[in-house]
């Protein structure tokens, strides 16, 4: 079946992965995502994901709790290669081809963080994993997603969430807060909504690389969303 988007970044947060736990990571979460993730490799797409850490460790929580912000960044690094771990286990599970790149190198688990390799990967059916943020503090794993996608040139963004868009307010929160189909960058901006970190945002608008954010919980959005089909809220 012809797909919209040939290369695909797959943003996935720490906290996706806890299912309904408070901490640490769900299994049949994460075997549920396998599975949507190789479905579509399956069917000739690439894919690489940048995973946060945020259901391990949170470096600006730990630096809002006293802790040096670098060094607590640096440990939150080291939590989405652990969750990078786990998504590379559950993917060849289900049979996939992956290989985990670190930007903080760390030979005996995974291989450093090039950029040609990667895209070698990816055009060779491997699914790409990307721990470790930029490798640098102060960078958020949004921003890691961006700088990713934009380097393997990607297609598309996409952003798995607990929700299926962007929203005028917070759903969770606001039972009036109406949905966007569509959005472009600048309304975003002037209506101050928080799709991703400015630095994040902002590389994506630079290189006209779109920003699609659906609800990762949805076993078959991600599918629908290659095909093609309007999914969610797309920011272009």
């Amino acid at each position: 079946m012809p797909t919209k988007y040939k290369r695909i970044l797959l943003k996935l947060s720490g906290e996706a992965l806890m299912g309904n736990n408070s901490f640490g990571i769900d299994n049949g979460t994460l075997a549920a995502y396998a599975k949507q993730i190789c479905k579509l490799a399956e069917a000739g797409t690439e894919i690489a994901i940048v995973v946060g850490g945020g259901n391990i460790f949170r470096g600006i929580q730990g630096a809002s709790q006293g802790m040096g912000r670098a060094h607590s960044d640096y440990m939150g690094m080291l939590a989405t290669v652990i969750n990078g771990m786990a998504l590379q286990d559950a993917l060849e599970q289900e049979g996939a081809e992956v290989r985990l790149q670190s930007a903080i190198p760390m030979e005996k688990i995974c291989e450093p963080y090039i950029r040609r390799r990667a895209i070698r990967h990816l055009e060779k059916g491997r699914i790409v994993v990307f721990g470790a943020g930029t490798g640098n503090p102060f960078f958020t794993t949004d921003t890691a997603a961006s700088l990713r996608a934009i380097e393997i040139e990607a297609d598309v963004v996409l952003k798995g969430t607990r929700v299926d868009g962007v929203y005028t307010a917070d759903p969770e929160k606001d039972a009036n807060a109406v949905k966007y189909d569509t959005i472009s960058f600048d309304d975003v901006l002037k209506s101050q909504l928080r799709v991703m970190d400015m630095t994040a945002f902002t590389l994506c608008q630079e290189n006209k690389l779109p920003i699609i954010v659906f609800n990762i919980n949805d076993p078959e959005a991600l599918g629908r969303i290659v095909e093609g089909e309007a999914v969610g809220t797309l920011v272009s």
